[in-house]
């Protein structure tokens, strides 16, 4: 395997997404890589019952996921890592197969928040074990 120096990671804030960002923290401590952690947000499909549709400011939605993402990181210990963090708006794969393309490893949670909890992958996981323009990992809770 060629050398690692450039690792980034999506989180969503979930168990599995942090456990991620763990195990990319512990996989630069070991390669003596940087990390870059990618939250990404998307308008939620908001709707009212007369058909308004009802959508929070740019602005709300930015302040809201660096909050999140601030959170997230108070969780993890760095150590002397080289660690990045920022804040995306898109959808979530492609927030992050954006952002892999000037990356040596592309580190996930294998599910998120969404969907359907039984599922063995979510479907940013399966979008990005099929599309990664890099090594990807794809991270147990």
């Amino acid at each position: 395997m060629s050398s690692i120096k450039h690792i980034t990671v999506g989180t969503d804030g979930s168990d599995n997404s942090l456990a991620a960002l763990r195990w990319a923290v512990h996989e630069a401590e070991i390669h003596r890589a940087s990390v870059d952690v990618v939250y990404s947000w998307n308008f939620p499909p908001v709707v009212d019952p007369l058909g308004v549709s009802m959508l929070p400011t740019i602005d709300a939605m930015t302040a809201s996921a660096t909050r999140l993402l601030q959170r997230v990181m108070e969780k993890v210990e760095t150590k002397d890592i080289a660690v990045t963090s920022r804040v995306v708006q898109g959808a979530p794969a492609t927030a992050l197969l954006q952002a892999a393309k000037d990356t040596d490893l592309l580190v996930i949670g294998r599910r998120g928040h969404g969907g359907f909890m039984g599922l063995l992958l979510g479907s940013v996981a399966q979008h990005i074990a099929h599309h990664a323009p890099c090594p990807a990992a794809l991270v147990p809770a």
